[in-house]
């Protein structure tokens, strides 16, 4: 029976595809490239004097960007501000759950595989609520712009739950298939299957990044996968629906491995900014302030750069008053700024923040 865009899928093939080659030669030299692409970004963030200026700023740009594909929109300057305090506007704080279920996710990898029950577990992160796997017939995708219907998901609970399993089993398949292609592969499956009512999207390309992590491919969540997604997002969802229609699994492999090679190279690109950035505060900080020589301030400034006193008090053992002074010293030659947020004070490393969101 043809596929009908508007009857649920329940009869979505398990993977791999049968009689598919998903490796031809095109795919191998494009997975050559992004690869190599990846081991130099890799390279790249243990150069860093202190990496936890990576896990602590990508993922929020990645958490802004893939919100974004889902017109949830908020601004990196609201999420840095409000980074550790969980508050914000409403798609601040969906954007800032993003984070939170990816940091999640990838503890959880650290001590237990990839599972269906994971990607449960990130989609109620992500949604603020228990999410289960979607039991109530009628989900339809639509075009946005004219409403007709392109999609209709698989229904029923024990059909989607089954497909999970399948999709599960590939993801661990001790087969020879690049994990890069098996990511892209996987991905398109999660989609496919949409197993619940909402956040499929955000739960997919977290599960995205936990793939590369549990394949060795990277070592923490620093990869910057939904802004290059966003720069084609009518390919995304063209290709996704291509797949499904066409069994043009070649093309989409392919664009998830450029996807791969472009975020990985200008990741690259930007932690060279972040580096000479922050060569160049520390240097006018040493000449502003006694702090400019204490490390933890430094890395204070650029793990949050909405900072406050208290902050600076606690991670450097000084007085309030001490802490006040070193920021306050900043403020005076041009290096931070000063901005209100309701009763309290924030420190703005406008600089900075300027290189996180620049494209590179």
């Amino acid at each position: 029976m043809p596929w009908d865009p508007e009857v649920p899928f329940n009869g979505l093939p398990p993977l791999p595809p049968v009689g598919l080659d998903l490796e031809p030669k095109v795919v191998l030299k494009a997975t050559v490239e992004a690869r190599s692409a990846l081991a130099t970004l890799a390279q790249a963030g243990q150069f860093l004097p202190n990496p936890n200026i990576l896990i602590h700023a990508l993922p929020l740009l990645e958490a802004q960007a893939s919100s974004e594909i889902e017109n949830i929109v908020t601004t990196a300057d609201e999420l840095f501000k409000h980074a550790d305090s969980g508050g914000g506007d409403h798609a601040t704080k969906e954007a800032l759950r993003y984070r939170s279920a990816l940091f999640s996710g990838v503890d959880s990898i650290r001590s237990r595989p990839l599972t269906a029950e994971t990607a449960a577990k990130i989609c109620s992160q992500l949604q603020g609520r228990e999410m289960a796997v979607r039991a109530v017939p009628g989900t339809r995708i639509a075009n946005p712009a004219t409403g007709q219907i392109v999609y209709a998901p698989p229904e029923g609970a024990d059909v989607i739950r089954e497909k999970l399993s399948a999709w599960e089993r590939f993801v661990h398949a001790t087969d020879d298939l690049d994990p890069l292609v098996r990511m892209a592969v996987a991905h398109y499956q999660f989609e496919a299957i949409h197993p619940f009512h909402d956040g499929n999207g955000r739960t997919g390309r977290v599960i995205n990044i936990l793939m590369l992590i549990e394949a060795g491919l990277l070592s923490d969540p620093i990869l910057y996968l939904s802004r290059a997604i966003i720069a084609r997002k009518n390919d995304y969802y063209r290709l996704l629906r291509d797949v499904t229609a066409n069994n043009s699994w070649v093309e989409w492999i392919l664009y998830m491995l450029e996807v791969v090679r472009e975020s990985a190279t200008s990741t690259t690109r930007k932690i060279a900014s972040i580096r000479a950035c922050q060569d160049e505060i520390a240097e006018r900080a040493r000449m502003a302030t006694p702090g400019g020589r204490d490390a933890q301030f430094l890395a204070v400034l650029f793990e949050q750069p909405y900072c406050r006193i208290n902050t600076v008090a606690e991670r450097c053992a000084v007085s309030r008053q001490t802490a006040s002074g070193w920021l306050h010293a900043l403020v005076a030659v041009g290096l931070l700024s000063e901005v209100k947020a309701g009763r309290e004070l924030l420190f703005v490393n406008h600089e900075f923040l300027g290189v996180l969101t620049r494209s590179e």
